[in-house]
This record gives structure tokens, C-alpha cells and sequence, in this order.
């Protein structure tokens, strides 16, 4: 890494002056633990020990890595029920103003079928059709996740999905927690199952006795459960890469230190590998956010997490200016970006990478947590150079439809042939060949009558 700036604090500093700045970023941009080698065999033995054993293998796993006995896997009605009446009406009130939102948001944006016919007689169009079965990944480890439900499943209902599967690991009684049971009705879900890590993945790719099979599987999870997702894909479509949650904030002289301190946090506290990064021209800002996170991390409850979070993926990058911040910003490719300064949407025409942007000082990444409208279920890693967020873009797929007339074979047919015989593919040739030939032989048996009369017209004559 680059050298420490003098300015003291939890967060490593690194300066674009610096002779090995570039290096030392290109590092700190792969984001690369050491775990992810190790947990490949363990998750390749679960992948293939429930994709043989179905539901006694899958039992056996949630056992040994959600630490739960369980006889059921399925959430019934009645404890779905049960669980939603232990909700408070405030809780409640404000998770359906959530759920509202987000399908409000993404009912703007669902695809439609189209067409075009070309002069000479070719229709080509696109065809839209939602997914089947679609299943959905909520994590529960360190937190519950009632938005990570709505954020998942809201997108998949308003397309009118014919069965959403959501799973999530149980608690150690046995139990989901009443508020992500009560988003799940709001969301849409249909079934709910009690797994998670490896095993949850496994059991909605392959299918078992109890789990049916889908078609995708979408949502954030731990190392384990983006492990298998990897694994299972080509099996099932999966979304995009979900790793630790990451924010960079851009924040120029205009920020307020104690807000971006907050902010920072509120990724730091999610676990230990999460990746909050401070970018910033302005030396004061940076000192005072770094004397300002120390301020804060005393009376923050999650303080063991978010300080691991903190030294060990962390960092400040000292730029020569916000355009050079921006720079910085886009080779990153962060999850969340938030422009805190002073010229958001002039500065956000400059973004090419990112999974969401959150433009001012009043917009922290918090409300897109929750209740802005546009999924939180967004890419990390710096894989938002090539994927977006989780949209309804996710939930259907498209059937490419195509219809020739004979006037438009005959004027495209030996371009068709012409291509084939550059591949070396006689077979398509001779495809389009036959019916040139059906097409020639019938204008001919068209003209002839035509020919005749015309003679015989000329004969009278």
C-alpha cells in the first residue's frame, strides 16, 4: 500500500501524488479475501450432497450450517399468520409505505413486446415474457433483513410471476423473525422456506422433495451463498455478483464531516468485509471525517463490526481535484456512490460505474436502503462496470420472433448463401437454396398464363 498521509485515523490514507498510488489502488480495487478459495469445496460438497440427496441431505446441512433441527422446512400458513400478528402497526405501516414504493417505482419499468415490419414483407420483433418460478435469497446472520424481502420480491410480483420461493435462514428456534415474515405478504412472496448459506442455493437450483426448482435465484448473501451461486449458474440464470456491501462518498468542502462519518458507518456496521471509502480534494474534510468516525464509534452499537470494517477495508483517497475524485470513483466501481458536494447532478453526468448514486447532501444511501423505490439489491465488487441493479429487467426473458415472406427470401436468400459458404456451412446454403427455388419455380408458373395471353392477344391482332 501506499504510505499513511500524516493525518492520523482509522481509515488508511492513500494520495493520488503518491509515486506508487497506482498500484497500491489497483490492489485495493480487487476487494479479494483470502476465504474465497476455502469455502470452494465446501460448497461444491453441499451443492452436490442436495442435489443427490434432496431433502435428507438438505436437513442434515441446514443442521450443521444455520444450526437448526428441523423436521419442515416450509413456513406454514398458520405460523405465517402467527408471525405477521406479532408485528407492530407502526413496523408495519412503514414497511407497506416501503413495499408501495418499490412497486410503484418498478411498474414504470416493465418491458414490453414490439415489432417492425420492413417494406418487402419481414416482420422481426421482440417477444417479453416473465420467468416462471423465480426464488429469492434473504439473508438473516448478523441482522434481520425485512428490506432485503422487499427489494428482492417486489420487482418479481409486479411482473405477476406465477410462483416466488423465498429462502432464508431460520432462527435458532427454529423461527423467522415476524417482521421479514410480514414483508414477505407485502412483497408478494408465495412460499417461504427455512435455509440458508450453500444448502438454500442448492436446494432452489436443483430442487427436492420440498423445494421446487426455479428458473433464477436473486438476492445478497455471505461468501458461501455467492460461492454457490457462481456454481449453479447455467443450472439457473442468477443475478448479479453480491459481496460485502461498499459505499464511496465524494465529498468536497461543502460536506458536513459529521453526515459523511454517519454515512460511512452505516455500511461499515453490515460485517466485517464491508467497504466504506472516503474520496475527497479536500485535506480538512478528511481529517475532520476521520476525527469524526472516532467520535462517533463510542456510542455506536455495532462498533466491534464497523471497526474491523473500517481498518481493514477502509480507506481515504486524497485527490488533486473532484474531477480527479471522479476518476477515482469510476475505476472503482463501487455498489453505492454518494455525491456529497456541492454540484451533484453536474458531477454525476462524469459517472460511468456504479450500482447507485445518491446525489446531495440530503440523499444519504440509507433511504435507498429502504423506501427510495429502486432496489437496494445492486452490484459489488466493482462488477457495476457491467452489471445493474436488480430490476424487473431481472424477472423475464425475451424470445426473438422473425417472419419472411417470399418477396423478402428472394431479396435477402443469396446474401444468406453467400455468408454460409464463407463459414463453410453448405447445409445453411442449401436451406435457403430450396426454397429460391420454390420461389422461382412458382413466379414462373404466375408468368407463363400472363406470357400465353399476351401472345395470344397479339395473334388476334
Amino acid at each position: 500500500m501506499a504510505a499513511r498521509a500524516k493525518s492520523k485515523g482509522i481509515l488508511r490514507v492513500l494520495q493520488t501524488s503518491d509515486a506508487d498510488f497506482e498500484s497500491a489502488f489497483a490492489e485495493f480495487c480487487k476487494r479479494s479475501t483470502d476465504e474465497d478459495v476455502k469455502v470452494e469445496k465446501t460448497v461444491r460438497d453441499v451443492l452436490g450432497g442436495v442435489r443427490s440427496g434432496g431433502d435428507e441431505a438438505l436437513l442434515k446441512f441446514v443442521k450443521k450450517y444455520d444450526g437448526v433441527d428441523l423436521k419442515d422446512l416450509e413456513v406454514t400458513k398458520r405460523e405465517w399468520e402467527a408471525g405477521i400478528e406479532l408485528v407492530d402497526s407502526a413496523d408495519r405501516a412503514a414497511l407497506g409505505k416501503a413495499a408501495t414504493r418499490v412497486r410503484n417505482f418498478h411498474r414504470r419499468r416493465i418491458p414490453g413486446s414490439w415489432e417492425i415490419k420492413e417494406e418487402g414483407g419481414a416482420t422481426l420483433g421482440q417477444r417479453v415474457r416473465p420467468l416462471e418460478r423465480v426464488g429469492l435469497y434473504v439473508p438473516g446472520g448478523k441482522a434481520s433483513y425485512p428490506s432485503s424481502v422487499i427489494m428482492n420480491a417486489v420487482p418479481a410480483s409486479v411482473l405477476e410471476i406465477s410462483e416466488i420461493v423465498m429462502a432464508t435462514p431460520p432462527q435458532p428456534d427454529g423461527s423467522i423473525r415476524p417482521e421479514v415474515l410480514m414483508a414477505a405478504r407485502l412483497a408478494g412472496v408465495h412460499r417461504i422456506f427455512k435455509m440458508g448459506g450453500a444448502q438454500a442455493i442448492a436446494a432452489m437450483a436443483y430442487g427436492t422433495e420440498s423445494v421446487p426448482r426455479v428458473d433464477k435465484v436473486v438476492g445478497p448473501g455471505n461468501i458461501y451463498v455467492a460461492t454457490a451461486k457462481r456454481f449453479v449458474f447455467g443450472q439457473v440464470g442468477v443475478d448479479s455478483e453480491a459481496g460485502p456491501s461498499e459505499i464511496l462518498i465524494i465529498a468536497d468542502k461543502t460536506a458536513t464531516p459529521a453526515w459523511v462519518a454517519a454515512d460511512l458507518l452505516s455500511q461499515a456496521e453490515h460485517d466485517e468485509l464491508a467497504r466504506p471509502v472516503l474520496v475527497t480534494h479536500v485535506k480538512g474534510i478528511a481529517t475532520k471525517v476521520q476525527a469524526e468516525l472516532e467520535k462517533q464509534l463510542k456510542k455506536f452499537e455495532r462498533a466491534a463490526i464497523a471497526k474491523v470494517s473500517l481498518a481493514n477495508c477502509g480507506a481515504v483517497i486524497l485527490t488533486k481535484n473532484l474531477e480527479e475524485s471522479i476518476a477515482v470513483s469510476n475505476q472503482y466501481a463501487p455498489e453505492h456512490l454518494s455525491l456529497c458536494i456541492d454540484t451533484p447532478e453536474v458531477e454525476a453526468k462524469m459517472v460511468t460505474n456504479a450500482g447507485a448514486i445518491f446525489l446531495g447532501h440530503f440523499t444519504p444511501e440509507a433511504v435507498g436502503d429502504y423506501i427510495a423505490g429502486p432496489s437496494h439489491v445492486l452490484p459489488t465488487g466493482g462488477t457495476a462496470r457491467f452489471f445493474s441493479p436488480l430490476g424487473v429487467e431481472d424477472f423475464v426473458k425475451r424470445m426473438s420472433v422473425m417472419r419472411f415472406e417470399p418477396s423478402k427470401m428472394r431479396e435477402l436468400g443469396a446474401d444468406v448463401m453467400r455468408l454460409a459458404e464463407m463459414e463453410g456451412l453448405p447445409g445453411h446454403g442449401k436451406s435457403i437454396e430450396l426454397r429460391l427455388e420454390k420461389i422461382r419455380t412458382s413466379r414462373r408458373s404466375r408468368d407463363e398464363p400472363v406470357a400465353a395471353a399476351k401472345v395470344t392477344g397479339s395473334e388476334k391482332g
